[in-house]
């Protein structure tokens, strides 16, 4: 049986990090911390939370499990990551701390130094489709963002591919054009994402080049294509509580027709568990995949213009669910376990 530690768990991804744990067969919690809630029990915050007494971080007995999952504001995640690792836990980490392979790229967007730089070289960046060789050698592993899920798992069977440049030129830019419900922006309630501006609304943000999952995405393209055209990407919130669907436009070149990038993506998700490829002219929706761990992806054309649609629930496949599925990797089990 796994022992596993959960750091910030009243979080919406906390509480569904400890629920998918809650009904996972080899994996019992030992602990659970709050920084807000501490000497509480989860039942106090969300009614139909396991029964599960809150602690404050310090008092978090690291010794006594095998992994530590991290849903903890940035910075904050570094320094408890370091901890647990010198504790001989290994660390799954759901915030930004380890996406970005550089710490300058980290320190311009986040605006502060990289609490532990010397973890970056080691730490697995998780998206388990392409990470599945990494993970059982890994002892940190970043989770990514939510958005970079849905766009990345869109992108991935046109960009990694040997010398696709001279089988499937791209002409830039791509362009993700993506929706996410209010949950994205986590618990803390402010005048972005307070009722009374979200509900019977629709709005973009941190449009052109201000959303720090941005670098995320553009830093793992170059790693599949380092001649990958520049992407645009424009965020939206739904007044919805969860979900994310990116529509995605690619210029392809003349003489490839809707089949034959279907059967590239067909070939790259052959047997993937939690990738749903639905047929060409289909259209994914947020139905096809909340509360669940999968991606669905919809392929369509316009003249030269691929549409690529790909949805995910932004609390699961965006986040919880996709830390459940790295760690079942990292320890050799079946990769769906606990997981729908």
């Amino acid at each position: 049986m796994i022992q596993a530690g959960i750091f910030g768990v009243t979080g919406y991804t906390g509480y569904e990090l400890v629920r998918i744990l809650a009904q996972h067969p080899d994996v019992q919690v030992q602990f659970a911390t709050s920084h807000s809630f501490a000497g509480k029990w989860l039942a106090d915050v969300y009614p139909q939370a396991p029964h599960l007494p809150l602690i404050d971080e310090v008092d978090a007995p690291l010794e006594a499990v095998d992994v530590v999952f991290l849903c903890l504001p940035h910075a904050a995640a570094a320094a408890t990551a370091v901890r647990a690792l010198h504790a001989g836990c290994k660390v799954i980490d759901l915030s930004a701390d380890f996406r970005l392979a550089d710490s300058a790229v980290y320190a311009q967007w986040y605006g502060l130094e990289h609490p532990a730089p010397e973890l970056l070289e080691t730490a697995v960046y998780g998206l388990t489709e392409w990470a599945r060789e990494q993970l059982p050698e890994a002892d940190l592993v970043a989770v990514p963002g939510c958005y970079p899920t849905s766009v990345l798992l869109g992108l991935r069977p046109l960009l990694q591919r040997p010398l696709l440049a001279a089988k499937l030129p791209l002409t830039g830019p791509i362009i993700a054009d993506s929706k996410s419900g209010v949950s994205g922006a986590g618990r803390q309630a402010s005048d972005t994402t307070h009722f009374m501006n979200v509900a019977d609304n629709f709005a973009p943000y941190k449009i052109g080049r201000a959303h720090r999952h941005l670098p995320e995405m553009e830093q793992v393209m170059h790693w599949w294509q380092p001649e990958a055209p520049p992407l645009i990407f424009s965020p939206h919130l739904l007044p919805v509580p969860r979900g994310i669907l990116s529509t995605i436009y690619v210029t392809i070149a003349d003489d490839w027709t809707l089949g034959d990038v279907a059967a590239l993506y067909a070939e790259m998700y052959a047997g993937e568990p939690f990738v749903c490829l639905l047929p060409p002219g289909q259209i994914p929706t947020l139905a096809h995949v909340t509360h669940t761990n999968k991606c669905v992806i919809g392929l369509a054309q316009a003249g030269q213009t691929l549409i690529i649609t790909s949805a995910i629930d932004n609390l699961i496949k965006g986040a919880a669910g996709q830390a459940v599925q790295d760690m079942n990797v990292v320890f050799g089990l079946d990769e769906t376990t606990g997981l729908v």
